[in-house]
């Protein structure tokens, strides 16, 4: 129904390369093998990090929404609300409840926060970053209805 993979910019993945730049600067002193290894392993891990931190999806797949490490059935989540730019950063900051399931992504500006109506969760919303909250509310209200029936 739903199926977003929060990457990170382009712009992050030169990262690696210059963690792999600064380790192999590093070991140039114990010699140009040394640097070469430090420059492939650098790069090497920085990519991992990088590729391991944007790979968060967000899912709504029968019945259950599937944010990150979080599987919450619909039924135990009420209203979506789209949250623009502005409304993202109060609800990531002053806004914020330290009881809230938050999957940030600071690159994404946008986000939805989603009510949770399960009287037993102590989680009184989840605030998800998504590039398209309209259409993920829309695929959880669709999901909450072929649920009912």
């Amino acid at each position: 129904m739903y199926d977003e993979r929060l990457t990170v910019p382009r712009s992050w993945w030169l990262l690696p390369v210059a963690t792999g730049l600064t380790l192999a600067l590093i070991l140039l002193r114990v010699g140009g093998l040394a640097a070469l290894v430090g420059l492939v392993v650098g790069i090497a891990a920085g990519s991992v990090a990088i590729s391991s931190y944007g790979s968060v999806r967000i899912r709504v797949v029968q019945g259950s929404l599937v944010a990150g490490p979080a599987r919450i059935p619909v039924d135990a989540l009420g209203t979506a609300h789209p949250l623009s730019p502005a409304e993202a950063v109060a609800w990531r900051g002053p806004k914020a409840n330290p009881r809230a399931f938050m999957l940030l992504r600071s690159y994404v500006p946008t986000a939805l926060r989603i009510e949770v109506t399960d009287p037993s969760d102590p989680t009184p919303y989840l605030y998800l970053s998504t590039r398209s909250p309209m259409k993920l509310a829309e695929a959880l209200e669709e999901a909450r209805r072929g649920a009912r029936t």
